[in-house]
């Protein structure tokens, strides 16, 4: 039986999502709960994508499944009851067994969250402290070039590795609320350190280091090299995910 677990998280005490040998990440949390509801069998989870280290998630699926017979509402329930205070389960679905999460996903958006006021240590784990005023209207003419179907391949830290960089952001903007620079993509799909690699290199057009028009030059040019800092995790969060349909088993 195949189920579709929609899940949130609080990324700041793990090394990441994907389970890695004696380290605790968010894979591994999930699959250790399922285990002790599904038999004591080990039980694999596939996620519609990986974050990385200290990275969160509001929204967050993976699909299983399990050889017990469990409703949707008492799977939520034990999960719950077995996972730790910062991850959580918000829903679970009954889905065809040949829905895939990670296959089916027409749309994901990060959002990432930039202080440009003081110092602020309640949310040094949930905003990226750059304590600097940046030129925002830099940044929204900057922005724009992401838009778009490009081969990302400059915006990826371990592009040597990736065959096929190419991938589709449907919308790229940026917002100011109060202090707080709210960065937003939306896209087919991304990279490892995509999203941090681009916000990195907006922070220098804000610095006025780059030209708006630099962010157009850097990704024609597919060079890692051209690129500047990658921008730290604690500010990123995988927010939406949108699947075509998701075939709902009665």
């Amino acid at each position: 039986m195949r189920f579709l677990i929609k899940f949130s998280y609080d990324g700041s005490n793990y090394i990441g999502f994907q389970r890695q040998p004696n380290k605790d990440t968010i894979q591994r949390r999930l699959e250790e709960a399922l285990q002790k509801i599904n038999n004591d069998n080990y039980t694999q989870i596939t996620a519609t994508g990986r974050t990385d280290k200290k990275v969160h998630a509001l929204c967050q699926y993976a699909h299983v499944d399990l050889s017990i017979e469990i409703t949707e509402y008492k799977l939520k329930r034990a999960l719950n009851s077995n996972l730790p205070p910062d991850i959580h389960i918000i829903n679970v679905k009954k889905v065809s067994p040949d829905f895939h999460a990670r296959y089916n996903v027409k749309e994901k958006e990060y959002k990432y969250y930039l202080n440009m006021g003081e110092y602020n240590p309640i949310q040094r784990n949930y905003v990226f402290q750059y304590n600097h005023s940046l030129n925002i209207k830099k940044i929204k003419r900057a922005i724009k070039y992401f838009k778009g179907t490009h081969d990302f391949r400059a915006f990826v830290t371990d592009n040597k590795e990736k065959s096929n960089c190419i991938r589709t952001i449907f919308s790229a903007k940026v917002k100011r609320k109060r202090n707080i620079l709210i960065f937003t993509f939306n896209g087919n799909g991304f990279l490892r350190y995509q999203v941090r690699n681009m916000i990195g290199i907006l922070i220098k057009v804000g610095e006025n280091k780059l030209s708006p028009k630099a962010v157009d030059k850097i990704l024609k040019s597919k060079n890692r090299d051209k690129l500047g800092k990658t921008a730290p995790p604690e500010g990123l969060y995988l927010n939406k995910i949108i699947y075509n349909k998701i075939p709902i088993e009665n």
